[in-house]
């Protein structure tokens, strides 16, 4: 059997955790800028706010019903993430050792590998995950339990939109449970059926849930549903394993980091000073998992709408760079991505994002030399290290490179953000 234990609501849970008077009261959570409501409560679900809406269109109907709001906190999020993946590994660990048995998926989200617990004990360990999950972390979670990824994926879903009569547990150990299972999920609602197919199985196969795709024949799902990929979706319906777990330890093979701006920028240098920063966090991640780039690619968005104009018409652009040889050293990043900036850059355009891509990464310990060059001195190593270290210990860069300049005005916005409790002594939860 597969499992899926995922986070109820979150970011939101994240912000009640700290804030008891909001349990049972709407909470919604904000994206990058104060932008759109990206997790809500359920009492804020009742209200009718949508997920994804913008926040300054439903800001009266916020306040008339009381609704608090929040930027996104994601040293908070990240910290409580991984105290809820942790348990998850210990708890995993205690019944063989293996912490290959837990995938973390995303931030709220991991699959389990219960093949090794007996049939008769799922239900009772499902809850037992359930309860000491909240009892550690505080955080309320959902746990579907099936045959395959897909079916605790659906098992879940169906947990979490009924929680009083599901106790927030899902098993789908027969063939009957299956069956009524998907028979009330929607076809658009299934992993890994995005809009476009939903409309498509709807509109030009009459197929509207989850069981009637799954009595499709596999040469119909290679030709309508991307090859392999709709086969391994058809079969993982019927009960066959086909999407297995991945190696928590896997590296990953391009490591990007990008934002919007909190304000629109206009000037050469703040697009200089973010792409500076956007290297370092990237080289951080880089340094992390022992690697180095070979290739680095900086790209830019900027708003396609006429001056004066409010229509968001966004248009990217990038330019690329080939290394001459394979670094995860800050300066020698920054030394390529800074001069891409200039190419990139047009008087006069209103730059709304930024990122940066590094590429073709090879492991730090076998680095192919460049004849036509010197050698990497062994204290850039060093130097790094002592600056990861700084970083990680004080937060908060404290200790960056000039060219990510000081002010950062073009910094994301987060006019609501909680504390970070769990992350900054200076911002320790205070018991009165």
């Amino acid at each position: 059997m597969m499992g899926i234990v995922d986070c109820n609501s979150f970011y939101c849970s994240c912000e009640r955790l700290f804030r008891p008077d909001l349990q049972a009261q709407p909470v919604v959570v904000l994206s990058n800028n104060d932008g759109c409501i990206i997790a809500r409560t359920d009492e804020a679900k009742s209200l009718g706010i949508d997920m994804g809406v913008p926040f300054y269109q439903c800001r009266d109907l916020l306040r008339t019903h009381g609704v608090s709001a929040f930027s996104s906190n994601y040293h908070l999020y990240g910290d409580m993430s991984m105290r809820v993946m942790d348990t998850l590994r210990h708890l995993m660990d205690d019944t063989e050792g293996l912490h290959e048995r837990v995938e973390v998926y995303s931030v709220d989200e991991a699959f389990l590998d219960l093949r090794h617990i007996p049939a008769d004990r799922l239900v009772s360990f499902a809850m037992h995950l359930r309860m000491v999950v909240e009892e550690w972390t505080g955080i309320r979670v959902s746990v579907g339990l099936a045959p395959t990824k897909l079916l605790s994926k659906v098992a879940n879903k169906l947990a979490k939109k009924d929680k009083q009569a599901t106790n927030c547990v899902m098993v789908l150990d027969s063939e009957d449970a299956i069956r009524e299972a998907l028979e009330r999920t929607e076809v658009g609602d299934l992993w890994g059926i995005g809009r476009r197919y939903a409309v498509r199985l709807r509109d030009h196969y009459g197929i509207r849930t989850a069981w009637q795709l799954r009595q499709m024949p596999e040469e119909w799902a290679r030709r309508q549903l991307g090859g392999v990929v709709g086969v391994r979706l058809i079969r993982e319906l019927q009960g066959h394993s086909c999407i297995a777990l991945k190696d928590p330890l896997e590296k990953k093979q391009m490591i990007a980091t990008t934002r919007m701006f909190g304000a629109p920028v206009f000037d050469a240098g703040a697009l200089r000073e973010a792409v500076a920063t956007y290297t370092a966090r990237a080289a951080e991640k880089l340094r992390r998992q022992h690697s180095a780039a070979t290739t680095v690619d900086v790209f830019v968005v900027t708003s396609g709408g006429s001056s004066g104009s409010y229509v968001y018409e966004p248009r990217s652009d990038h330019r690329y760079a080939v290394l001459p040889r394979p670094t995860s050293v800050t300066h020698e990043l920054t030394a390529f991505t800074l001069p891409l900036v200039e190419q990139l850059y047009r008087p006069g355009m209103k730059y709304l994002k930024a990122g940066v891509i590094l590429g073709g990464l090879v492991p730090d310990v076998a680095i192919q030399g460049n004849l036509f060059m010197p050698s990497e001195p062994g204290r850039a190593k060093g130097l790094m290290d002592a600056i990861d270290n700084l970083n990680v210990s004080m937060r908060d860069d404290i200790v960056k490179y000039a060219a990510s300049g000081m002010t950062r005005n073009w910094k994301m916005r987060q006019e609501l953000r909680s504390r970070r409790f769990t992350t900054r002594w200076a911002e320790i939860y205070e018991v009165h």
